[in-house]
């Protein structure tokens, strides 16, 4: 499953919100040598509760919208049916 996310980093504290069927998220991480990716990857990876080696950056490693692959189907349908 591909998912469209846009990333604010620096927030106080790490959360999220579906928008439009966009993943707003928040991350403490500032946007400096990948640190924000990988804040974003943790987060998408709990919040759809997989490991992280199941998630992957598809696009946008240096913009605030990514698209973050999940690769495990059976578990996002579960959770989202």
């Amino acid at each position: 499953m591909v998912i469209s996310v846009r990333v604010h980093p620096r927030a106080s504290r790490t959360r999220s919100l579906w928008k439009d069927g966009l993943l707003e998220l928040w991350v403490n991480a500032p946007p400096v040598e990948g640190a924000a990716n990988e804040a974003v990857l943790a987060a998408v990876a709990k919040l759809f509760d997989v490991p992280e080696s199941r998630v992957r950056l598809r696009s946008g490693a240096h913009s605030r919208l990514k698209l973050v692959e999940v690769d495990n189907e059976i578990s996002v349908r579960g959770r989202f049916a």
